[in-house]
């Protein structure tokens, strides 16, 4: 499997990234903002967490004007896969590559810290490895991690299946922890090529840094 990961200036994952995706035995490439054309023969585009811009106005909203952007969004458009990961599904959010919007955290704060989540659904290549109801066990880094969108759009998101991940605790009861529209974690685009979660699957990838649960997640793009 050949994976692009983007690079934006504030970019602070993307090592972590292509690290937790060679681990599982892809070839990984990061790509620089200013490149114009995606590499040939990708199999995955991810973009990571971080900071991009500084965050300076809104999470990810400069992001999406990058020259990258415009190959990603045509990549997608003919059925490619993207995966945006904390700061990377803010961007995939302001470039309307998925539905919704991103919010302060309600307590106003950032939140550091390992948080479980329940698989809601699993009828895509991200999750397929998982089964529904599973609860992993994923680290969460984030500011603006809010998940807003209106009743009609969480109507859409429940009949389509594109609700991925809902915050809980470790028994699988629904928790939230930052304020987000119906405990949601991640979701995906209704053609279910385009991917985006809070939380950082890549570094949960070796029971030595605390939890391998990452694992699973990132492998369901390996089958094909």
């Amino acid at each position: 499997m050949n994976v692009a990961v983007l690079q934006f200036p504030g970019t602070n994952c993307e090592y972590d990234t292509k690290y937790a995706f060679e681990k599982i035995g892809a070839n990984v490439q990061i790509i620089w903002h200013k490149e114009s054309k995606l590499p040939e023969n990708i199999d995955l585009v991810v973009i990571p967490g971080g900071f991009s811009y500084g965050d300076y106005l809104r999470s990810g909203a400069i992001a999406r004007f990058a020259n990258i952007m415009e190959s990603v969004k045509e990549y997608a458009a003919n059925g490619g896969k993207i995966l945006g990961i904390c700061n990377g599904f803010q961007i995939l959010l302001e470039a309307g590559l998925l539905p919704g919007a991103m919010k302060r955290n309600s307590s106003l704060h950032f939140i550091s810290k390992f948080n479980h989540l329940k698989v809601i659904n699993n009828n895509n290549k991200f999750l397929n490895k998982l089964e529904i109801n599973d609860v992993v066990n994923i680290p969460i880094a984030h500011h603006d991690g809010n998940y807003f969108i209106d009743e009609a759009g969480l109507k859409e998101l429940e009949e389509n299946t594109q609700i991925l991940l809902k915050y809980c605790d470790e028994n699988g009861s629904l928790a939230n922890v930052n304020g987000s529209v119906s405990n949601i974690a991640g979701i995906c685009n209704k053609e279910k090529n385009i991917y985006g979660l809070m939380p950082h699957p890549e570094r949960a990838i070796e029971t030595l840094l605390g939890c391998d649960d990452g694992v699973k997640m990132l492998e369901g793009f390996l089958n094909n």
